[in-house]
């Protein structure tokens, strides 16, 4: 990959510093994936813990045979979040001879025999373990790793649509992912499509060459990756900027749990003045409750932006984090909780389908900022395989503020108080209505997760 922006970075690049550029727009976010595989000459490694073959997955997919047909290598490793119902294109994909996929942690039978039902038991422990981790790397030069997954939901496809953030990255943060997707393409949880279907019937590629969603409109008025990058201020370049991943061998349960989460705590407690978190899915348990107290009774100003109920429909983990709002608001930690923009048709205990807000991101101060794929809930820090991005700019950590500050704001999000033992939810200024219970959910919603609060079921969470 020969381009204007690494051209005229190729001194930063071989001084090991990272450039950086913050996308936050869900539109903006599939039109960078698109310019960087269009942009592709050598190779594409995609990980994933989702991707569809919907409007936005299927345009990507039609991106990325169209960069096999041009010779580029690809490589794509899924988790198998979904035994079975996306098989049909991955084999499609396998069958072309520049692309090979392989499946994390995959289920081994394919089909829904009795067979089938037998692993889901024999093998309930290990299959509750996924790889979270999200990564698109182009030529080894561009990288762009975040929260986001691949499906219409993540671009404003969707009737509810996640916010998110990603980070487009040059430089040594390339390189670091580059190692991560390595380490996870070798690993023993990651075996190629062809032994998961050792008498497979080819299918053919060229359904995929086909996008319902149009490629012009994605990308708008750019034709480069160039033209995006300096159309949204151009790259921040930094140094000492980290790409972490848990190892693979973390779902196996022996010995790696929580190394990602134990390489970010002693960063989150160096906070001095200010720490900000947002999670879709937060569940502090008390060692995390404590810490957060700890820090504000010495001096830190401590802020948590979540899902509210009516805004999520992972009850359980809702459940479980409503233990634990008193205790922090006592402690003087500020909790916030997004209100949704439309309500999901459908609850559903562990699935993410409805949520509104998908961001995985921390502040520390105002030097240090990481943005990933890990939620604070113990199934990030001790089960999934996580990812994410340890940034020192204080201009981009300025940018992430300001993006969390708009989060915030009362038309967006609920701030939490108490009133005596009672939690109150106050949004708007203007707003004389006083909000006592989960503002805006179902008796059902608020009956489940009330369930959940009282089941030992937090460390599956």
């Amino acid at each position: 990959m020969d381009t204007a922006i690494t051209r005229a970075n190729d001194d930063q690049i071989a001084a090991g510093k990272s450039g950086l550029l913050l996308v936050a727009d869900n539109r903006a976010a599939l039109a960078v994936r698109v310019l960087a595989a269009r942009s592709a000459t050598t190779t594409l490694d995609l990980m994933y813990y989702i991707l569809r073959n919907d409007r936005s997955g299927g345009l990507l997919l039609k991106e990325i045979v169209a960069a096999a047909d041009r010779g580029v290598k690809v490589r794509l490793l899924i988790d198998d979040i979904n035994p079975q119902s996306s098989d049909e294109t991955y084999l499609a994909l396998n069958s072309h001879d520049n692309i090979q996929l392989r499946l994390f942690n995959p289920a081994g039978m394919r089909n829904g025999s009795i067979f089938r039902w037998l692993e889901l038991v024999s093998r309930a422990f290990a299959m509750t373990r996924r790889m979270h981790a999200k990564a698109f790397i182009a030529d080894r030069r561009i990288a762009i790793v975040g929260g986001r997954n691949i499906g219409d939901e993540y671009f404003d496809q969707a009737q509810t649509n996640f916010r998110d953030l990603d980070l487009l990255m040059l430089g040594r943060a390339v390189d670091d992912t580059v190692a991560i997707f390595e380490r996870y393409w070798h690993c023993d949880e990651a075996r190629p499509l062809q032994l998961l279907h050792p008498k497979f019937r080819r299918r053919s590629v060229h359904v995929l060459r086909e996008a319902e969603r149009d490629a012009g409109e994605v990308m708008g008025p750019f034709e480069t990756i160039d033209e995006f990058v300096a159309a949204n201020g151009g790259l921040h370049w930094a140094d000492g900027t980290r790409v972490l991943a848990d190892p693979p061998e973390k779902v196996r349960g022996r010995g790696f749990r929580s190394w990602l989460m134990r390489e970010l705590m002693p960063l989150i407690q160096s906070a001095e003045r200010r720490l900000e978190i947002v999670s879709p899915y937060f569940i502090p348990g008390r060692k995390g409750s404590a810490i957060l107290a700890d820090l504000e009774q010495r001096g830190v100003s401590v802020s948590v932006l979540t899902n509210s109920l009516a805004a999520t429909d992972v009850a359980a983990v809702h459940g479980a984090y409503a233990n634990y709002r008193k205790r922090l608001l006592r402690a003087g930690v500020a909790l916030y909780e997004f209100h949704p923009s439309s309500r999901p048709k459908r609850i559903s205990i562990f699935g993410s389908k409805g949520a509104s807000l998908h961001t995985k991101a921390f502040t520390v101060d105002e030097r240090l900022g990481f943005i990933g794929s890990l939620n604070f809930d113990p199934r990030s820090v001790s089960l999934n395989a996580e990812m994410g991005v340890v940034f020192e700019d204080p201009d981009l950590v300025a940018a992430l503020l300001a993006h969390f500050e708009a989060e915030r704001d009362p038309d967006v999000s609920y701030r939490l108080t108490l009133e005596g033992n009672r939690l109150r939810w106050n949004r708007s200024k203007g707003e004389k209505k006083q909000r006592y219970g989960e503002p805006k959910a179902s008796v059902g919603r608020r009956l489940l997760a009330f369930i959940v609060r009282w089941l030992p079921i937090e460390s599956q969470l």
